[in-house]
């Protein structure tokens, strides 16, 4: 098909495509303002050896995945609802919260989602606390060359919105709509691909030339006579 050809299609079908997109778009924007708001607050805690020691250092990287997995326990969860006085299961608490190491950083990253910002602040940082607390008191034991700082990167944490967002919601439904609508199109004109509807067309698909046509008008039957009704025959004089 050339160039010429598209333009037609979408000057013929293309309502199709711009109803679709402004339908999902809709559609989209419209589910997020219904849905109810969630918050994350995360927290960034610094997990760092006290001397510059490849192989210190080299430990405290494989203690990062340790150290995630023991915060996101049944365990840390009952010493974080005592210590914040949440009101929550320790089920409800833990799927509310996320643990990731990062080890070219030497960060421990403790992200809290909350239909409120300040619980979702709260969860955060006690969990953050909590388990500082806890390595500090390990390591006082230790030698202090030996030892691992664990300590707040920051002491302000702030609580975002995180769910959900109409206006990307929105973007991302009309890109859908559109798709689709354009599926819809070429699959209209691919169930009539078989159909040769201008003599150009005739001439490209058969190779040769088109020598007349017959008119619409001369294929419709008599506007008087029913489809399937006889009409009499003139009697003869």
């Amino acid at each position: 098909m050339e160039i010429r050809d598209y333009l037609k299609i979408l000057r013929k079908r293309g309502w199709i495509i711009v109803v679709l997109a402004l339908l999902a778009a809709g559609l989209a924007f419209g589910i997020s303002r219904v849905q109810t708001p969630v918050y994350k607050a995360k927290v960034s805690v610094s997990v760092m050896p006290a001397r510059p020691d490849w192989g210190l250092g080299n430990t405290a990287k494989d203690l990062l995945r340790n150290f995630a997995v023991n915060i996101k326990t049944h365990k840390t969860a009952r010493q974080v609802i005592d210590r914040a006085h949440l009101d929550m299961s320790t089920y409800d608490l833990l799927s509310k919260v996320e643990v990731n190491p990062v080890g070219d950083q030497f960060l421990i990253e403790i992200a809290a989602e909350d239909q409120e910002p300040a619980v979702a602040v709260t969860i955060a940082m006690a969990f953050a606390n909590q388990f500082i607390d806890e390595r500090n008191a390990y390591y006082q034991q230790q030698d202090k060359a030996d030892r691992i700082e664990v300590k707040l990167v920051d002491d302000i944490i702030d609580a975002p919105l995180f769910k959900p967002k109409p206006l990307l919601n929105a973007i991302a439904g009309l890109v859908l709509g559109a798709l689709l609508g354009l599926l819809i199109v070429f699959a209209l004109e691919w169930l009539e691909a078989d159909i040769l509807r201008t003599p150009a067309a005739v001439e490209r698909s058969l190779g040769v030339a088109v020598l007349g046509t017959i008119p619409a008008e001369a294929s419709q039957p008599a506007r008087g006579a029913k489809r399937g009704q006889k009409t009499a025959p003139t009697p003869a004089a």
